[in-house]
């Protein structure tokens, strides 16, 4: 581990309340936490007055997404770490085949359907709304900066402090 340089910031309990004046001493767990749940609450409860899941969402992109129509096993592979574990990412699956989204052809590749399109179309407008209201106030400059701090954070931790 490298040494630390410059003066130690004493670390805080999570305050919600804290003024901008105590925010370089509040832990990044808690508030990234916080961001985390809050914005993923606001997206899943959208999505789910439209009966749709934010895992439908992302196996509709991913089949949607790549220069080549991906398998099921590609699709679970590629999603599993997003949340659930690989039997999560296999049941939407199935749910999307099921819906008619999905289709699979003799290959067992994956393909959106008419209606799987429409779909994913409708739920891109959906999160592009979304985005826009959790977005509100922050400027793209404010919304990299803040990105690129939690890269460099989750860098440090995982033992790559030169992150981009």
């Amino acid at each position: 581990m490298e040494p630390l340089t410059g003066a130690t910031t004493d670390q805080a309990p999570a305050d919600p309340a804290a003024t901008d004046d105590m925010l370089a001493t509040q832990p990044v767990g808690y508030w990234s936490g916080l961001a985390h749940a809050s914005v993923t609450g606001h997206l899943r409860d959208a999505m789910a007055k439209i009966d749709v899941t934010q895992p439908q969402y992302w196996v509709l992109n991913r089949v949607n997404g790549g220069p080549a129509a991906p398998s099921r096993q590609e699709v679970v592979t590629q999603l599993t770490h997003l949340g659930g574990g690989q039997q999560e990412i296999a049941r939407v699956v199935d749910q999307l085949l099921h819906r008619g989204w999905l289709r699979i052809d003799a290959g067992q590749c994956l393909h959106l359907t008419d209606a799987g399109e429409a779909a994913r179309a409708r739920l891109r407008e959906l999160v592009t709304e979304l985005r826009a209201v959790v977005h509100k106030g922050i400027s793209d400059e404010e919304y990299v900066a803040a990105l690129k701090v939690l890269r460099k954070m989750v860098a440090n931790v995982e033992g790559d402090g030169d992150s981009r």
